[in-house]
């Protein structure tokens, strides 16, 4: 005896609680935590930051490398920001920029712990992208103009 299972994907249209609670979350974290690190660039509470700056990448930018994590702040809370308001495109965006700090970190060796950690997070945003709504303000309707026949 045979079991068949349907496997058929849903629909562009169905609901998925789940899904949407997975949507939910993930824009949290990815809005808060880049936001969060990229502020902290600035006063640098968490740790030395460029300890975090490959010396090929370094070499390659002008500046200091005190003045590139300043820079990797602005794009990280521009990034966050970019989730909240427009998580598909947020994801991707935030998903690349996850790769560059993968390939920085592989570059300056030893930290292949913290390159695991984001390439999961690459992941997670990868998957905020593909579960955002194609219109995510969907709630905010403009007032139509009336036509008026004369």
């Amino acid at each position: 005896m045979t079991t068949q299972r349907d496997t058929t994907a849903p629909s562009a249209g169905t609901y998925s609680p789940a899904a949407h609670q997975a949507f939910l979350l993930l824009r949290t974290v990815f809005t808060v935590a880049p936001i969060l690190f990229g502020l902290d660039k600035f006063v640098g509470l968490l740790t030395d930051w460029e300890q975090y700056l490959a010396p090929q990448i370094d070499n390659l930018i002008p500046g200091t490398a005190h003045q590139a994590m300043l820079v990797v702040g602005v794009v990280e809370v521009i990034a966050g920001l970019l989730v909240t308001v427009l998580p598909r495109i947020g994801g991707y965006v935030v998903a690349a920029w996850l790769a560059g700090i993968i390939v920085n970190l592989l570059l300056i060796g030893g930290y292949y712990d913290v390159a695991l950690r984001d390439f999961g997070l690459l992941v997670g945003a990868l998957a905020l992208a593909r579960l955002a709504p194609p219109v995510t303000l969907s709630a905010v309707t403009l007032p139509r103009r009336r036509v008026q026949n004369s």
